[in-house]
């Protein structure tokens, strides 16, 4: 049958969003999915958004915690689970999508609510994210029943940022779900320029012209995603090519959350109340709501209330309350946040105590200013003819957090201070919703690939190795040294592949082995087949080792191979091994096992 629908889903951090498009219509009518979802016990509302937490209740078979045509297999995911995790934090799963890239644990173990104390059945990252996508395709359904979701044309936004293991974790919650197999990854900042792209017709190219570079700046719930693109002219037509992606920052609306609480506590003790560690979990959960309230414009109220629940003898009337002023909070999370600092600053790197929690890898330095400078110097391309980089002309918000337009304004004043002249760059608006942007450029992106339409050029944000260890006598020890031969260059577009000229690299069969891949977004000319013997610390990222037994060929230990690299429709990275000798071929997938 086949699709009538190209759907664009944004998997966010605190929020998830579908649109959709008939895809045979001559326009993009893009439209979002009114989501059911339980806001408070045995009450069902229809909302544009699904927030992205899961409450894993005492007892999930209540029938008050039921929505129609909805399954819960592993809790209740949506408005009422952000609503009651300021209550009942040990039971609620948040910032799942920070967890699926979170290498320091085992992503695929059941580990969530992290450190919980509460008589629960911990769930996976993984789970919690196929709770929210099977929460979204059963929306779908109830809307459209004669339209299966897995026969439709789908795209799942990720950040441009997310590593190799990041995404096919993902992939195998949408799987799970019910995806499509032929599902296709999405950049999260190339869908919102999709979205503003669509909001702006054929007349887009008014707004930009050659040799235009753009920074899309996406600071979302859990992270600060930052991505460059370049306006070129092929044959007389403007076209959009994406120059680099930065690494995945873990700062964002969470960060904000967590700073507010620290203040609010400050308050709460001026009151001669000392908030437990439980406590201070609730008031996070409470301050993301009051961020919102207080950030969201000129409708925002001068203060928002803020409550926690009682605990022990000493908490008379069972809970303690303040108001937490929006003056408290602009000055505290735009000077910690955004804050004016010249262009060479560079985020600290102290880590701090040696011992740590192994939570989430949050940035230790939470000013974005400082961070988007790092990546505007190491870049920003360089202006034709000149020792010069080309100056920033143009900035196109996405994610939650700008819907605040002090934070917008700030970053604006940034940008100008580090022009030589003085010069701001021209912001991208004309987009109504910065928290529909990501589904609708998604399901647009669609579209336009049905009809023809404009293409944003990138391929990989990163360019791949694999580490090759050194021949030679052995050291006691000693470690052989290791090389890294590029397999796949910055750039390489979904759907290709290539053969990486090199000489031949001897690979274990028969026997288990150990495989290290690494990768950079800061080497851009490395091309297949580049040798790197020795290289800087931060030039390459080790992704994680994939440990395997290859079939055997022929008695044979180590087989003389040459390589070839395929980057798949979905934007996966496929190694295969050619052997010199025969017709045999070994391809290496990745190990998402920690």
């Amino acid at each position: 049958m086949p699709a009538e629908f190209c759907i664009g889903i944004d998997l966010g951090t605190t929020n998830s969003v579908l649109a959709f498009a008939p895809i045979n219509e001559a326009e993009p009518l893009i439209a979002v999915l009114p989501i059911p979802q339980l806001v408070a016990p045995g009450a069902v509302e229809k909302r544009l958004s699904l927030p992205s937490f899961l409450y894993l209740a005492p007892d999930a078979t209540d029938p008050a915690l039921q929505v129609p045509a909805i399954r819960n297999a592993f809790g209740v995911v949506g408005e009422y689970a952000r609503r009651i995790a300021s209550e009942q934090p040990d039971r609620v799963v948040a910032a799942a999508k920070s967890w699926l890239c979170n290498k320091r644990v085992d992503r695929q173990s059941p580990i969530l609510p992290w450190e919980s104390d509460a008589e629960v059945t911990l769930v996976s990252p993984i789970d919690a994210t196929t709770a929210y996508l099977t929460h979204l395709i059963d929306a779908w359904h109830a809307e459209f029943p004669n339209a299966p979701f897995a026969e439709q044309r789908v795209v799942l936004t990720v950040p441009a940022s997310f590593d190799l293991v990041a995404r096919e974790l993902t992939k195998q919650a949408a799987i799970a779900a019910g995806f499509p197999s032929d599902f296709v990854f999405l950049e999260e900042p190339q869908a919102a320029l999709y979205n503003w792209i669509h909001a702006h017709g054929r007349d887009w190219r008014k707004s930009l012209k050659q040799d235009d570079v753009l920074l899309v700046c996406d600071v979302g719930g859990g992270t600060t995603d930052l991505t460059l693109v370049q306006i070129q002219n092929e044959s007389g037509e403007l076209t959009m090519n994406r120059l680099a992606v930065g690494n995945h920052l873990l700062i964002g609306g969470d960060n904000m959350d967590l700073t507010l609480a620290h203040t609010a506590s400050q308050l709460f003790a001026a009151k001669g109340t000392k908030l437990n560690a439980w406590q201070s979990v609730s008031l996070w959960h409470s301050c993301r709501m009051a961020k919102e309230s207080l950030l969201r414009g000129k409708s925002s109220p001068e203060s928002y209330p803020l409550s926690v629940l009682g605990r022990g003898s000493k908490l008379i009337g069972g809970t303690v309350s303040i108001d937490l002023p929006r003056s408290t909070v602009e000055a505290t999370l735009i000077d910690g946040f955004f804050p004016i600092v010249g262009r060479d600053e560079t985020p600290s790197r102290d880590a701090g105590s040696g011992f740590q929690e192994l939570g989430l890898p949050f940035e230790p330095d939470t000013a974005i200013t400082k961070h988007v400078a790092l990546f505007l110097n190491e870049h920003l391309p360089t202006a034709d003819g000149q020792d010069t980089t080309a100056p920033l002309t143009h900035l196109l918000f996405n994610g939650g957090v700008f819907n605040a337009e002090s934070f917008r304004s700030r970053l604006v004043q940034s940008l100008a201070s580090w022009d030589p002249n003085g010069r701001e760059p021209v912001v991208l608006g004309g987009v109504e919703d910065l928290d529909q942007a990501v589904a609708c450029g998604a399901a647009y992106y669609v579209w336009t690939k049905h009809h023809g339409g404009l293409r944003i050029r990138g391929g990989t944000s990163r360019s791949y190795y694999v580490g090759i260890e050194s021949s030679g006598p052995a050291i006691p020890g000693m470690p052989r040294p290791l090389q890294a031969l590029c397999v796949v260059p910055q750039g390489m577009e979904e759907g290709t592949q290539t053969q990486v000229q090199s000489r031949e690299v001897g690979l274990k069969v028969g026997q288990r082995a150990r495989f290290r891949f690494f990768s950079s977004n800061v080497r851009k000319q490395d091309k297949p087949g580049t040798y790197l013997r020795g290289w800087d610390e931060g030039e390459l990222d080790e992704t994680s080792p994939l440990e395997v037994e290859l079939s055997a060929c022929e008695g044979e230990q180590v087989v003389p191979v040459r390589f070839e690299s395929r980057i798949t429709e979905l934007g996966v990275f496929e190694l295969w091994c050619n052997s010199s000798r025969s017709d045999q071929s070994w391809k290496l997938e990745l190990n998402v096992r920690e």
